[in-house]
């Protein structure tokens, strides 16, 4: 059953971290997911969940220093990806997390890359969470080493890792999302959504969201729809009630 999922990173975000879980659950959402959400002690972080009945849909194993956006192409600091990933593995089964996202990094080495990708897909073997990779696009993040949709999908293919496909990032791309989603297929672990241009809210840009829930319909995707965009009216939360009819029509398959 598909959830949405409230990313605490952009949403909520005139409160405290720890007030954010209430906030979102009020609003009517089932998940959360925080790029970083270690400044919270897991057994913390798990109260917070259970209390406010939300799950943690994905994190990262960290975004590296100010700026960088992620270590696993960095080449000498294979030792700090590791431990990291490590790290958050074990912080993400704690808290049940599904996923954990080895954000790649600003420029850095394609070698280098694969072979950390490996070394968590190794860690992930004995763990709960999936690895889960994503391409996020250089109108976003000027020289993000994985920033293209084509090379998302051949590194899904060639590997047994799950992919996060974001509408923002798919079209600024030049790519239509849903036909991102149709391609991902059965290696699709979770979805972003945000309007384009601009990255607000949904209904702020021209992309079809309806044509997003029929490629997750074609696909028999039952997993997590999370919300990471920039709030650009005082009521951006207004999308909630048509998106979850598309949901409940997506779900008896008859969107």
């Amino acid at each position: 059953m598909i959830r949405f999922s409230a990313h605490l990173g952009y949403l909520f975000t005139d409160l405290p971290l720890e007030r954010r879980f209430a906030a979102a659950a009020d609003a009517g959402f089932e998940a959360v997911e925080h790029p970083a959400p270690f400044v919270i002690p897991a057994s913390q972080m798990a109260r917070l969940l259970t209390d406010n009945g939300l799950h943690m849909a994905q994190i990262t194993s960290g975004m590296g220093a100010a700026g960088e956006k992620g270590i696993a192409s960095q080449t000498g600091r294979e030792d700090e990806f590791r431990d990291s990933y490590a790290r958050a593995l074990h912080y993400a089964e704690q808290i049940g997390c599904s996923f954990v996202h080895p954000m790649a990094g600003i420029g850095g080495d394609r070698a280098t890359y694969l072979r950390n990708l490996d070394v968590a897909q190794t860690l992930c073997e004995t763990h709960a969470p999936d690895l889960l990779i994503e391409a996020i696009s250089t109108v976003a993040v000027p020289d993000y080493h994985l920033s293209h949709m084509d090379d998302l999908l051949a590194l899904a293919a060639a590997r047994p890792l799950r992919v996060l496909v974001d509408t923002f990032h798919a079209r600024a791309d030049g790519h239509d999302p849903a036909t991102i989603l149709r391609l991902a297929g059965s290696s699709l672990g979770h979805v972003h959504v945000a309007d384009y241009p601009g990255r607000h809210e949904p209904g702020s840009g021209n992309l079809d969201f309806t044509g997003v829930f029929n490629a997750l319909t074609n696909i028999g995707y039952g997993g997590v729809v999370g919300f990471e965009y920039l709030p650009d009216a005082a009521d951006h939360l207004n999308w909630m009630p048509q998106w979850r009819g598309m949901r409940d029509g997506h779900q008896k398959g008859h969107l």
